[in-house]
């Protein structure tokens, strides 16, 4: 029997009439399905039609709108004109080495600044500003940290700095909780009593209208400062920012130069993976992300950051390298301890039957604990926190679902953490061994108490419902590429079809299948793969097959390139009956 794993709901579908007048408004497309995607976005008229599909880059939101900007802005052209030791610090993810490169690479190479970088080690330092970090910034004669991506919880360093003469300005888009750091300025769009219009950047972001503030206020041309949009691009896909208004247009311009003259390190890796332009956001997720992330994971951050700043093709071939490595074996650690989790879930006296998965190990790896993580709430789809030992303390990453706030939980957790901090789906914690088993009880029973159903089940939100012989090339390329780039708050359109199997479904690598559908028993129209789905449906879709029985599939649309040819091709993240 083909059961759905997800829930499948639908969005509202628009009225003959709205459809038909927006129509009527676009004139060059009257494509019912397509036009229903528009509406479905919140689009109404041409103008914004216009405003989604061509964003301009003259919309961005004026940086000085933001909270402190004034007085940042200020205190490093102070430390330009006097030329003082500026040392610019960032997280070890992909956000934070980005965010690094853009203000850096601008600090330096367009003004001449005496400048350089720091990036904590994930194991000795641990996340957001190290007293090593300070520490170094004071022997080596700082007198201005810039943070990126992290700084928002750093009182006591930032007053340790004020008492060894070393000014701090803050920019990060992570929650504030309490008083905020007595820094010089702090840039956040998310502290209660900013008025910065978009509140959604990530930390690149806010370092990139730090560097817009700074051209603006010295009446600098703009140009170089958005040649680092590539960047900022890889920021937003990494992070999963919403990829709406401010966002939008700076990620819709960042994959442009992806796409026409992408820096040396970023083509690099996507030319490695064999992706071709144009680029999706999926090939950064896929391709440019992992590798970033695999420097902090496994060994250091610098190793991205000097990938990120490589000048030729030369120079980011031999930087890629080690970082690559890092990433295989990245892929194997994570996979080894996947499968230990999930054997000691089974064994668990009291996960099964919980509500939320805190599973523990002191010997697992702690840069792909979060990855981990991941893998076991898409696995279990609950709440899921994976920790480890690191350095005497347990630490590890949350991952949520829809409908719980995993961050608030934390909060309601705090007594027993000695640290903690993330957002609403994602965050990370430290706490003593000893705490853990009251840790887990209250969590667990926050989870409870918040998610009514036990038996949770992933959503799958469809767009439309559509005829398998309305796919085609022309449909993906002229059409819904349009809408991109996807992200969260403009997802990539999920669509379900009833269709016939042609042939029987082909294995491949062991869990993946590869299947010929139509919307009729004798009429081959498409292409589809069911990634990680063999275990779950092989054995039914061969009977469908053989019974010649009609099914549904939920999809969304990809090309596939083979041998110069192209051809349109459904991804099923879905099937039922």
């Amino acid at each position: 029997m083909l059961k759905a794993k997800k829930i499948w709901n639908f969005v509202p579908k628009a009225s003959e009439r709205e459809i038909e007048n927006l129509g009527d408004e676009l004139q060059t497309t009257k494509n019912p399905y397509f036009l229903q995607l528009l509406i479905s976005r919140g689009i109404k008229n041409f103008d914004q039609a216009k405003e989604f599909m061509l964003p301009q880059i003259e919309l961005l939101h004026d940086p000085f709108l933001m909270k402190d900007m004034d007085v940042a802005v200020d205190r490093l052209s102070m430390a330009l004109e006097t030329g003082e030791k500026i040392l610019i610090y960032g997280d070890y993810d992909v956000d934070g080495t980005t965010a690094v490169s853009i203000v850096y690479s601008y600090l330096s190479e367009e003004l001449g600044a005496d400048v350089d970088y720091y990036i904590p080690d994930r194991y000795k330092e641990g996340y957001g500003v190290s007293q090593a970090g300070v520490e170094y910034a004071r022997d080596n004669g700082y007198t201005l940290i810039i943070s990126l991506d992290c700084g928002i919880k750093a009182h006591e360093r930032v007053i340790w700095c004020k008492e060894n003469e070393i000014d701090f300005i803050v920019c990060d888009h992570h929650l504030p909780e309490g008083d905020l750091p007595e820094a010089v300025a702090v840039l956040d769009p998310k502290r209660k009593d900013c008025p910065y219009p978009f509140k959604e950047l990530t930390g690149a972001g806010v370092g990139f209208k730090l560097l817009m503030a700074f051209a603006m206020a010295h009446e600098l041309d703009f140009e170089p400062i958005y040649e680092k949009l590539d960047l900022l691009a890889c920021s937003n896909a990494a992070d999963m920012v919403p990829i709406i208004g401010e966002n939008r247009i700076l990620t819709y311009f960042g994959m442009k130069k992806l796409d026409e003259n992408p820096r040396p390190g970023l083509a690099y890796l996507l030319t490695k993976a064999g992706r071709k332009s144009p680029y999706s956001i999926t090939d950064v997720v896929f391709s440019i992300a992992p590798v970033i992330n695999a420097a902090g994971r496994m060994d250091h951050a610098y190793g991205a950051v000097k990938l990120l700043l490589a000048q030729n093709a030369e120079e980011a071939a031999a930087l890629a390298q080690p970082v690559l490595n890092q990433n295989i074996e990245r892929k194997a650690v994570e996979k080894a301890i996947t499968k230990q989790a999930l054997e000691q879930f089974v064994k668990d006296d009291f996960l099964p039957n919980a509500n939320s998965t805190v599973i523990f190990h002191p010997e697992w790896h702690k840069g792909v604990v979060g990855i981990v993580a991941s893998k076991l709430q898409e696995h279990y789809y609950r709440p899921t926190i994976v920790l480890t030992l690191s350095n005497g303390h347990v630490v590890g990453s949350a991952r949520s679902v829809k409908g719980f706030d995993i961050h608030h939980a934390l909060e309601q957790c705090a007594d027993l953490l000695l640290q903690f901090g993330g957002h609403t789906h994602a965050a990370g914690l430290h706490l003593e061994q000893e705490n853990l088993p009251e840790f887990i009880q209250r969590f667990d029973q926050l989870v409870a108490n918040s998610l009514k159903e036990k038996e949770q089940k992933a959503e799958v939100l469809i767009d439309v419902e559509l005829p398998v012989s309305t796919l085609s090339i022309n449909f993906q390329e002229k059409l819904i590429n349009r809408l991109a780039p996807f992200g969260p708050g403009n997802m990539q359109p999920y669509f379900v079809s009833e269709v016939y199997l042609h042939a029987s479904p082909t294995i491949m690598k062991d869990e993946h299948l590869k299947l010929f559908l139509g919307e009729q028993p004798e009429l081959k129209q498409i292409e589809a793969v069911a990634f990680g789905m063999r275990n779950s449906y092989y054995e039914d879709l061969v009977d469908a097959f053989h019974q010649q029985k009609p099914f549904k599939i939920v999809y969304h649309l990809d090309i596939n390139e083979f041998n110069g040819r192209k051809s349109v091709q459904a991804r099923i993240v879905d099937i039922g009956e």
